[in-house]
């Protein structure tokens, strides 16, 4: 029986994997550089921590968790986003006893039940950043800048950075209950969802995909932003400033709200019009509530995540993904006492970090060529048993069909001055 992979998944094949490996590399680059540590937390978790850290109304919860009982009958999820379990391991860890404000990134694969489509799988893989402890506007921005910075490194251009403030707790349940209002008139005009919703968790409409709820919400619903406290607002202004200083453009979206409960301030989106109707190249915000929320000490936060799969079809579209010049040697050997020698010199050529491939699986030198001009191999070694009794090998360079016998002596200098010299 042939086995196929499970529906929403998908495999990272060796010819592709440079492509997902220069994306993960660039993260990195960036999280050096602004001084994030790399966290890494479970595949799973208890279900609660993300009942009660993304919200009981939100879609991942009620529509998406992969969430089963294991034999202590204790309800465990496969991890459908990566805040809330980081702020479970910031709490259980004590981390604010390390530093005030703790910098952390992550690369993950995370689980959402969904239908798959075209950058939205079942398993899917996230980058994100988080900056825990400080409630100011300068890490909101640092946030945005970032991935900004690190979209655009990869050579992305005609990003659109969005971005709206939505209040804290207290001035927003004023603003929800004139949302209910604004709107009540309209319900039934509503998708089944909106709804149900409407009810529940009136705020999460504004996540609907549905034209018609968004022109209803654009007709009758009010602003967020005019009903948020002077405090959030002046908050808000600061971070806007803040992105001018930065040379960031930006469109303040007034029905940006993001999907998840704990949000709180600021919200943002980057976008891409490469991705189509689904544009959101990475997205976060503001959650001041979530670490007290999940049983720790009122502790202010911001972050963002970005969906890796999204990112590369954003680059392949824009062409964008660099095919690196291959440094790899690679070893033809004739005879038996050549395949001896082809072997201890792959590991010779790897002491001094020349990659190199020995093959194997004992081929005729034809075949060793044709596997070597595969593999884009940059040069070729060619250890023949006459060459050995000379203390020679032929070295080849492949992309200028170029050839010539070098003592064994001078192999390596003479491959490590070739490489260099690039």
């Amino acid at each position: 029986m042939k086995y196929s992979r499970v529906k929403g998944t998908r495999d990272i094949l060796p010819h592709e994997s440079y492509k997902w490996l220069y994306i993960e590399d660039k993260i990195r680059e960036f999280a050096l550089l602004n001084n994030f540590s790399y966290i890494k937390t479970p595949a799973f978790e208890v279900t609660e921590l993300f009942v009660r850290g993304i919200g009981n109304e939100t879609d991942i919860v009620s529509k998406e968790m992969y969430t089963f009982l294991d034999k202590s009958k204790t309800s465990i999820t496969l991890k459908p986003e990566m805040t809330a379990p980081v702020i479970r391991a910031y709490i259980q860890n004590n981390l604010e006893q390390i530093s005030a404000v703790i910098r952390v990134y992550y690369i993950d694969a995370l689980f959402r039940q969904e239908k798959p489509q075209k950058g939205r799988l079942r398993q899917f893989h996230q980058y994100g950043f988080e900056i825990i402890g400080t409630p100011y506007p300068e890490a909101d921005a640092e946030i945005i800048v970032l991935s900004y910075a690190i979209l655009k490194s990869l050579g992305l251009d005609d990003l659109s950075v969005k971005i709206n403030s939505i209040g804290d707790r207290q001035t927003r349940k004023a603003y929800l209950e004139l949302l209910r209002e604004s709107i009540a008139p309209y319900k039934n005009d509503l998708c089944p969802t909106c709804q149900t919703r409407f009810s529940r968790n009136v705020l999460r409409i504004f996540d609907c995909k549905n034209q018609k709820c968004q022109e209803l919400l654009d007709e009758h619903a009010p602003r967020i932003i005019d009903h948020i406290s002077d405090e959030d607002k002046e908050h808000f202004s600061l971070v806007l400033k803040l992105l001018d200083i930065a040379g960031v453009s930006y469109q303040i979206d007034h029905k940006l709200v993001r999907g998840l409960d704990y949000y709180t301030r600021t919200t943002f989106e980057i976008t891409s019009p490469l991705l189509g109707s689904q544009d959101a190249l990475c997205g976060g915000g503001r959650y001041d509530y979530l670490v007290e929320d999940l049983g720790g000490k009122p502790t202010p936060a911001v972050g963002v995540a970005g969906g890796i799969e999204r990112l590369l079809i954003a680059l392949e579209e824009a062409g964008k993904i660099p095919v690196t010049d291959s440094n790899l040697v690679y070893i033809v050997s004739i005879g038996e006492k050549a395949r001896e020698y082809g072997f201890k010199l792959s590991w010779e050529l790897r002491d001094q970090n020349i990659p190199c491939e020995f093959d194997t699986l004992r081929r005729s030198p034809k075949a060793q060529m044709r596997d070597a001009g595969r593999k884009k191999a940059k040069y070729v070694v060619i250890v023949g048993e006459d060459e050995l009794k000379r203390n020679k090998v032929i070295l080849r360079n492949m992309s200028e069909s170029y050839q010539e016998e070098i003592e064994l002596n001078f192999l390596i200098p003479t491959l490590k001055q070739k490489m260099s010299s690039v």
